[in-house]
């Protein structure tokens, strides 16, 4: 195992690969709690759990790998209790890779957040809401912010993000980075990608000391992130500045990257197109994962551009409400329709809920307002994700990629474009 934590093994590339920002590959990330064959989706355990699925049965979905969220984990139990239950893994139950991500993303959210519109207030550069206390704010060592449980005060900088990340004890850990937004302006963009930096240097040192600290614990990765919402320039250059801090701790004899974390702003219709810049810029033996994204387009977007792994709540919030993808689109089984339909929510995909479950129950289910509906609906998507990566995995290495994108994002779109 390699002073990083992990290794990174490329496997298939995508027919010209490396020009117009197309990256695609298949690979495997080598941790010390297992592999994960990359591509590949990795469900959100925001609080050490998937919300309403024991470990046992996220691993019936196929996922090699669970993310969970420092700031949520830092509130409740508290880092130290996790650390002192022998990490996140052990914690809960789950036997396989982990990731953290630095709590950034929850900490700065609640300064310019509302619900999920990001803003900020241009004109002065602070961060504000709409309708809604600002809970959090920025300075060039960290950030202050309330706790959304009981309206205490805390205080995040890149090094707590690092020791609370250690204590968690994930495989794989992100530096801790601002989070910006779309509506934040250009000048802001570029004092943000910069501070980003000098923190990301922050995360790097700490990490190299709390590693060799705590010597007697399994050695973990960290990933950088990078910003620069929807701007090229300032997306290659967070992400040059990145590699080359990096590449002079290793130089060092120190702990570099492990991977990279892609992050920030994106607009959908420009996610491909980002993701290409960032990967143009990266090492091609280092992962990298995009933060916050489900839809089928987008991860296939994602792929062809160069994603290797992707983590997003979507599919568990929407199982929660009764929401279901199927190979014909996405359904919602609290609709009266679905009184009288007792076939499988997609016989055709399969899967555990569909070959043991009708529409008619989950839908009974959702209407009774009993739990267990949540746990089939949450079972069925995260089984569907999972498998449609591990299919384009598949593809990719059997080069019909584009033909198995085509046939499958036509199907999935069309009720919606009838």
């Amino acid at each position: 195992m390699s002073t990083s934590g992990l290794t990174f093994e490329v496997g298939t590339q995508l027919a010209d690969a490396g020009t117009g920002g197309r990256h695609g590959r298949t690979g495997v990330i080598h941790t010390p709690h297992g592999d994960i064959q990359t591509p590949a989706f990795i469900p959100v355990a925001t609080k050490a759990t998937v919300k309403t699925l024991t470990p046992e049965q996220i691993r019936l979905t196929g996922a090699q790998a669970i993310l969970s969220n420092a700031y949520h984990l830092y509130l409740q139990p508290g880092a130290d209790i996790v650390d002192e239950a022998g990490g996140v893994a052990a914690f809960e139950n789950w036997h396989g890779p982990t990731y953290t991500d630095s709590g950034g993303f929850q900490v700065m959210s609640q300064g310019v957040g509302f619900q999920k519109t990001l803003t900020m207030e241009a004109a002065e550069g602070k961060h504000h809401t709409r309708n809604k206390p600002n809970l959090a704010r920025v300075d060039e060592d960290g950030v202050d912010f309330t706790s959304f449980r009981d309206g205490s005060k805390h205080r995040f900088t890149p090094e707590i993000s690092m020791q609370i990340q250690h204590q968690l004890g994930a495989d794989i850990i992100f530096a801790f980075d601002e989070l910006t937004t779309l509506m934040d302006t250009r000048s802001y963009q570029e004092s943000s990608v910069e501070r980003t930096h000098r923190w990301a240097q922050r995360c790097l040192d700490e990490h190299d000391r709390l590693t060799t600290e705590r010597a007697n614990k399994p050695l973990q990765s960290l990933w950088g992130v990078v910003q620069g919402a929807q701007y090229e320039d300032l997306r290659r250059q967070a992400t040059r500045g990145l590699v080359e801090l990096s590449e002079r701790a290793e130089a060092e004899g120190r702990r570099g990257f492990g991977g990279y974390g892609i992050g920030g702003a994106l607009e959908k219709n420009n996610l491909g197109t980002i993701v290409g810049w960032v990967c143009d810029e990266l090492p091609v033996d280092r992962p990298r994962h995009l933060l916050g994204i489900s839809e089928p387009d987008d991860l296939f977007m994602a792929v062809e551009a160069g994603a290797d792994t992707f983590d997003c709540v979507a599919p568990t919030r929407l199982g929660r409400r009764g929401g279901v993808y199927t190979l014909d689109g996405r359904l919602n089984l609290m609709g009266a329709k679905f009184r009288r339909d007792f076939s499988g929510v997609d016989e055709e995909f399969g899967g555990y809920v569909s070959e043991n479950y009708s529409r008619v129950y989950i839908h009974h289910l959702l209407r009774a307002k009993e739990f267990l509906a949540g746990t089939l609906c949450t079972i069925h998507n995260l089984e569907f994700m999972v498998r449609l990566v591990d299919n384009i995995r598949a593809a990719i290495d059997n080069g019909d990629f584009e033909a198995y994108r085509d046939e499958f994002l036509g199907r999935y779109y069309a009720s919606s474009q009838s």
